[in-house]
């Protein structure tokens, strides 16, 4: 393999080693996207049950529930 050949080998491996680094790096964004999205979703779930606790903790002082 002469120099030149060498070279394009090279440069052809550091492109295919950086697209691999970048595919992770997405992979990992997109995992911890994911991961936010979930840890949202279960707070909201929580905070809508105190809610509905209090809403009914009311009702239950007034009531109305009877």
């Amino acid at each position: 393999m002469d120099n030149s050949n060498n070279m394009s080998y090279q440069a052809g491996e550091a492109k295919g080693q950086a697209q691999e680094k970048g595919n992770e790096m997405m992979e990992k964004a997109s995992n911890a996207a994911q991961s936010a999205k979930e840890s949202m979703q279960e707070a909201g779930q929580q905070a809508q049950a105190k809610a509905q606790g209090a809403v009914d903790a009311v009702k239950n002082a007034t009531g109305i529930n009877k």
